[in-house]
């Protein structure tokens, strides 16, 4: 019964984190969007009280319930290892303490020390991101894109084409590789991953030592069969000695349902198990639905701990032929408060690229920065209106943010460069910058002041511009823009 509440819960969590990634139409994360906020990493980055002190409450009481039911990264390693044919293909390895703890130090020294974006490419739910949103997503969108063909010629507009578009290539093949490298890890190894290279698994693992309520095996009941080690995806049971390594132990309880002799149980650690203490088997049932309902109650606290959060649909945008500009500052989105900020809690699951329905964000391929977000203008623009990246932010990288904000907050301002202006290069009237700036920062002029028929060129007024965008993308020069935004470090309301 455990086994089968923990993998219901566990499917939840991993079909609706996906979606969170796969969604385009602004809707799943407003009912859903909480499930991201209960990772522990992004809890962390965001300093949610909560949410820390609820999983570690868990650990303390289950173990390593989370990495089993919460975490979409380990729920998809069960998955994979679930399709394998191959059964009781487990044993029982020894610990890779040294390398655990080691990889561990160089995650916690390189956040300390601010290379946030080396130290989150082994991060759990970030690394999950990153595979939904450069993966799994374009396959989504492709399927939606087939069925709009279909609906289409029964005359029926259920559904709606969507732009398919590689945001990255570098961080595309990252993703890839990763994919990869999880896949054939949980294939092969079940868990490897988890017990060996994730730093949230090894925090757990220290506490999960110490948990109240844990699988333990009655020698005078087991023959010695090691069927539960083989079958153990952790590669943490002893069959010889009867020990279970807790640390590596994360609460998927199927060695209890493997076990013929009924002789391992969930039960508190200071507390033998109902064979072992000779009671009936009606009153091991008793108990095992007792902890069956304490787990549930306790993953369902967790779920509940953020309210549901409300999401702007900005619109599509138009694809448009350019090349991205040379810009001496990025450009991180309002809500971000500044490139530090923003820097210091992104975990770079991506969540808000794939969420971006203007196509303005996209990871950075930087050393520095290397798959964080950040804005490019040429396939859209940031719409005034659109609040939706810091909405879905999981870390607080992106403060929620509401419309009336966003309008007012200088994220960069507009430069022109006179030597790519239509006006100038081809003697055609344009002002498209001008027409469409939704802060009326662009004033169109004559170029020649003593000269009121010479054609007319924009002046910005760099103290009303936001750093929207709009100019840059609309501007028809080819290949760069007449005119772009360079970034601020320090956002500002105007």
């Amino acid at each position: 019964m455990l086994r089968k509440i923990r993998r219901i819960v566990a499917a939840v969590f991993l079909l609706a984190i996906t979606l969170l990634f796969l969604d385009f139409t602004g809707t799943i994360h407003k009912w859903l969007g909480w499930m991201a906020e209960v990772q522990f990493l992004p809890a962390i980055m965001a300093l949610n009280i909560v949410v820390i002190v609820a999983v570690l409450a868990a650990t303390v009481l289950f173990g390593r319930v989370y990495c089993s039911v919460i975490c979409p990264l380990g729920i998809f390693q069960d998955v994979v290892s679930h399709f394998r044919r191959k059964k009781n293909r487990y044993s029982y390895k020894k610990p890779n303490t040294w390398v655990r703890y080691s990889l561990l130090a160089v995650f916690v020294v390189l956040i300390v020390l601010g290379f946030n974006s080396v130290a989150y490419i082994i991060a759990p739910y970030s690394l999950y991101g990153r595979m939904a949103a450069n993966l799994f997503a374009p396959v989504y969108a492709l399927a939606n894109n087939l069925l709009a063909y279909i609906a289409e010629r029964a005359d029926s507009y259920a559904f709606y084409s969507v732009d398919v578009w590689i945001r990255s290539l570098p961080v595309f093949i990252f993703a890839a590789a990763a994919f990869v490298a999880i896949v054939l890890s949980a294939w092969l190894g079940g868990r490897a991953y988890c017990n060996t290279v994730c730093p949230v698994g090894t925090v757990l693992g220290l506490i999960s030592k110490a948990a109240v309520f844990k699988i333990r095996i009655n020698e005078d009941k087991c023959n010695g069969c090691g069927l539960c080690a083989r079958n153990c995806k952790a590669q943490c049971i002893n069959p010889k000695e009867h020990k279970i390594d807790y640390t590596r132990c994360v609460g998927c309880f199927d060695c209890i349902g493997k076990c013929h002799k009924k002789a391992i149980s969930f039960v508190t650690a200071t507390k033998k198990s109902a064979a072992e203490a000779g009671t009936p088997k009606s009153s091991a049932v008793d108990e095992s639905r007792r902890n069956m309902l304490a787990l549930a109650g306790t993953l369902v606290a967790t779920s509940a701990l953020k309210a549901q959060t409300i999401k702007t649909d900005g619109g599509l945008a138009v694809i448009e032929d350019k090349k991205i500009p040379e810009r001496q500052t990025r450009i991180v989105p309002a809500g971000a408060l500044s490139l530090r900020n923003f820097e210091a809690h992104c975990t770079e699951c991506q969540l808000c690229v794939a969420e971006c329905p203007n196509g303005v964000l996209r990871p950075s391929t930087s050393l520095m920065h290397l798959m964080q977000p950040e804005m490019s203008y040429e396939r859209g623009y940031c719409r005034p209106e659109c609040t939706t990246c810091s909405d879905v932010c999981p870390n607080d990288a992106i403060r929620p943010i509401t419309r009336e904000d966003k309008s007012s907050i200088q994220i960069g301002h507009a430069v022109w460069v006179r030597d790519n202006c239509i006006p100038l290069t081809d003697g055609v009237a344009c002002g498209n910058c001008a027409r469409h700036c939704p802060s009326g920062a662009i004033t169109m002029v004559s170029s020649d002041p003593d000269d009121a028929g010479s054609p007319r060129i924009p002046v910005v007024n760099t103290e009303r511009c936001i750093g929207c965008g709009a100019c840059e993308n609309l501007c028809p020069a080819r290949p760069f823009s007449a005119i772009y935004v360079e970034g601020h470090e320090m956002h500002k309301t105007i």
